[in-house]
């Protein structure tokens, strides 16, 4: 679908509906992936912020989080801070800076980053003229700066628009740094190519300039990036395991929404688009069974015990009316990102809302995992959306465990030492068994479930299977991650 013309049909819409009110730095590399320590990531849950899109959340060297994004009506810059990312739920949001009465910054306002450059701080962000038309859609690169060392505090001002190789629809920029040179990444229409977007990289001269003629990364070509728009956009940068992993979206904002992936060694020029390859299928998308939709526009942070930790954005339900850039339920959302065993990231699926689910492994066998089959629970590994259970807080303190693809399921404690999932609906109304007592072993991080009304009893694996066992045995002792 032309640009141009779907951008149109959305500036009526903009013009004829009001937008709903609602509520940064720069790219912090993750640090190194720590599996099995627990931090107040437990407490987070989804979605972490309601009507934030083109999230970016990172924490910054002073310990704070700090979490900007696109807001519904795109009119200003906002940013919040906290020192947990649970905590940025319930921050304060201040409004940085607003869109100008008229000229080029009087329209949109998309996709802001905040970045750290040389101690100063700068957003980056991608806006349009106000007025309708295609002209609104005159989307290019901006840079504001702040005159403070807090860029909650301090004043942002307009520092000028960012100098791509063309005058042509640009957005979504990001900065990080490797082997000691600040790279930036961008998307754009590239002239005489018949895409909307592209992925462009380039060494960074000055907050406004490149430092060298850009390299081409990616071009929307596979059918999961053409559909509805031919894009490619909205980057993000992780090193790990001796590889840049880059994330990018693609496609149309709405269910078909997703994210790919570009791989390079962390050794190899990577401004030859050659080091980098392209994921074959997409690495984050749609899941009916948890209930997200259209998931992208990532970032990448870690929580407070270094394990890395995914930030996208998504919706809760499939159908739109009208063009999806206008439906304002893009929600922020945060799960922990774990790793296949060649040491490439595994994005699983969106997880769903309530609290972020875990994984159980018996003490000594960390490459098996409470899991599921369909409905039958199991001790095994497999693919990772089956091996994550969600622990739902009960009354009296007690938690009940359910898989995040089985969302009206349960694990159930028999009194004959069998272990089942069961529908809510089957479950008794005292819930009996289907409540554990969760006991946190502060000596070595691992977790008991304890099964109230049975004592001395746990759940555990036992002779290689899910079964009941003594709670004060190993066989009942279960890791986390």
């Amino acid at each position: 679908m032309n640009l141009a013309l779907s951008r149109r049909a959305f500036a009526a819409a903009a013009a004829a509906v009001p937008m709903a009110c609602t509520n940064a730095g720069g790219v912090a590399m993750p640090g190194r992936p720590t599996s099995g320590n627990r931090s107040s990531l437990s407490m987070t849950r989804n979605p972490l912020v309601k009507n934030r899109a083109d999230a970016q959340i990172f924490r910054h060297e002073d310990g704070m989080y700090y979490m900007t994004g696109s807001v519904p009506e795109y009119d200003r810059l906002v940013l919040r801070r906290a020192s947990t990312i649970a905590g940025l739920a319930d921050a304060e949001e201040r409004v940085l800076w607003r869109h100008a009465e008229s000229g080029p910054l009087s329209g949109f306002i998309w996709a802001p980053e905040m970045h750290q450059i040389d101690g100063r701080w700068y957003f980056y962000f991608a806006a349009g003229p106000s007025g309708g038309g295609e002209d609104v859609f005159r989307i290019r690169t901006y840079v504001a700066q702040c005159d403070s060392a807090d860029p909650m505090s301090g004043n942002w001002t307009i520092a000028g628009e960012f100098k791509t190789p063309w005058d042509s629809f640009n957005l979504d920029s990001t900065i990080f740094q490797h082997r000691g040179t600040r790279y930036f990444v961008w998307a754009q229409r590239e002239p005489g190519i018949e895409t909307n977007s592209n992925m462009y990289i380039a060494p960074l001269a000055t907050p406004l300039t490149l430092a060298a003629p850009a390299a081409r990364l990616t071009v929307p070509t596979l059918d999961w990036e053409i559909r509805g728009f031919k894009v490619n956009e909205a980057a993000a940068v992780l090193e790990r395991n001796g590889r840049l992993f880059m994330t990018y979206s693609a496609s149309a904002t709405d269910d078909r929404y997703c994210l790919g992936l570009l791989t390079a060694d962390a050794d190899a020029n990577i401004m030859d688009p050659r080091a980098w390859t392209k994921s074959s299928d997409p690495v984050f998308v749609t899941n009916v069974s948890t209930s997200v939709y259209g998931p992208g526009h990532n970032s990448f942070t870690t929580d407070e015990a270094g394990n890395d930790v995914l930030v996208y954005h998504g919706r809760d339900y499939r159908e739109i009316e009208g063009d999806p850039l206008f439906n304002p339920d893009r929600h922020t959302r945060v799960q922990k990102l774990y790793y296949k065993p060649d040491g490439s990231p595994d994005f699983g699926v969106p997880v769903g809302n309530g609290p972020l689910p875990e994984r159980f492994s018996p003490v000594g066998r960390p490459q098996v995992f409470l899991a599921h089959q369909a409905e039958r629970p199991l001790v095994a590994g497999g693919p990772l959306a089956q091996t994550q259970y969600r622990a739902i807080a009960e009354a009296d303190g007690n938690v009940s465990l359910s898989p995040i693809l089985l969302r009206d399921h349960r694990l159930v404690a028999g009194g004959d030492g069998s272990v089942r999932l069961l529908p809510m609906s089957e479950i008794g109304g005292n819930g009996r068994g289907a409540q554990f007592r969760r006991i946190e072993n502060a000596t070595d991080g691992t977790v008991t479930f304890a099964i109230p009304g049975m004592p001395g009893k746990a759940l555990g694996f036992v002779d290689g299977k899910l079964a009941l066992a003594s709670s004060r045995g190993p066989q009942s002792q279960w890791t986390v991650s």
